[in-house]
């Protein structure tokens, strides 16, 4: 990715208009990968990262399905009043199971995806930014597909066991055999329409807003945080590299976590509550249902709860993914 100063910046630059330009380190396509450091330095960064961030996930869900409203601070306390520290891990070991084949699944179709739509466009004469947002965007909306077909059963049985009372579950195995037990497979997928309706969505946002987030900050730093090569080129240092990919990310984390929370508050409701609201067995919320409960309980502003934590563990997680996929 080049970018170019302009006309009048060249005007008033001293220097050659060679010398005006920024050249970015190139994103790593799918080709370019070391698939072998790729997939196992990846399977334990991110075990890592999703121990880290994950009572920030319980926090959300909590404060997503849990009546009265809490904030954030408050359902922290209640956790660790009465349940301890250990209530932040609800469901962890589960989620962790499936941590590493939905991340392979992910990763896989986002760079393929990235780097066989990146290519098409270019060679039909899109425009390079242009280019990079649609494949960023269309790698995001398959990847998120992708990861579903893994990531929903495990999102179902952890969610479900991250609740206060555990919904009588003792572990992961157990929550299988019961879901399995009264609802079938089906079970297993319950929200699994809305969790595309969620991720695909939300990915193909993130990955956009990444793509123009590092361009505009670029753009607007210039060539501060550049050193001239030999070949005349600016090129950034690696520290504000790594500076920029974060805020890129942590802009991008907001903008996605802000457009399609309501919809993740409908995916979590409709995947760990029941019509009879008991727990055990009972039928499935719609999403009518699910829609009008919140609205009864706290208006549209109901739709977002837990968006700080949400916001939080998007931004850290899409973080560290960026750092191993450049590294």
């Amino acid at each position: 990715m080049n970018l170019a100063a302009t006309e009048e910046e060249e005007e008033a630059s001293p220097s050659p208009s060679r010398a005006a330009e920024i050249h970015l380190p190139a994103d790593i396509d799918w080709q370019m990968l070391d698939k072998s450091r790729f997939f196992f330095l990846g399977a334990a960064l991110f075990s890592g990262v999703s121990f880290a961030l994950y009572p920030v996930v319980v926090l959300k869900t909590r404060q997503q399905i849990c009546r009265p409203h809490l904030s954030c601070f408050k359902t922290a306390a209640s956790i660790v009043r009465h349940e301890g520290f250990p209530g932040f891990y609800r469901g962890f070991g589960t989620s962790l199971t499936g941590t590493i084949p939905a991340r392979a699944l992910y990763m896989a179709a986002l760079e393929i995806t990235k780097s066989g739509v990146g290519t098409v466009a270019v060679r039909a004469g899109v425009p390079e930014p242009a280019a990079a947002t649609v494949a960023n965007a269309a790698a995001g909306l398959s990847a998120a597909v992708a990861a579903q077909l893994v990531w929903t059963p495990i999102d179902v049985i952890s969610q479900r066991l991250m609740v206060p009372d555990g919904r009588g579950y003792r572990g992961g195995v157990d929550a299988f055999r019961k879901i399995v037990k009264s609802d079938g497979l089906r079970g297993l997928y319950r929200g699994f329409g809305m969790s595309i309706l969620t991720y695909a969505p939300s990915n193909a946002v993130w990955w956009a807003s990444y793509s123009v987030s590092q361009r505009l900050i670029w753009g607007g730093i210039g060539c501060h945080f550049c050193k001239e090569g030999s070949d005349g080129l600016l090129r950034p240092d690696s520290k504000a590299v790594v500076v920029v990919q974060g805020a890129s990310a942590a802009l991008a984390g907001g903008m996605a976590a802000l457009i399609t929370m309501p919809l993740d508050t409908i995916k979590t409701r409709m995947q760990v509550m029941d019509g009879g609201d008991d727990g055990r067995g009972g039928r499935g919320l719609s999403v009518g249902q699910t829609v009008r409960s919140l609205l009864k309980e706290g208006g549209w502003t109901a739709c977002y709860r837990g968006l700080g934590p949400r916001w939080a563990s998007m931004s850290v997680s899409a973080t560290t993914m960026i750092t191993l996929m450049n590294s």
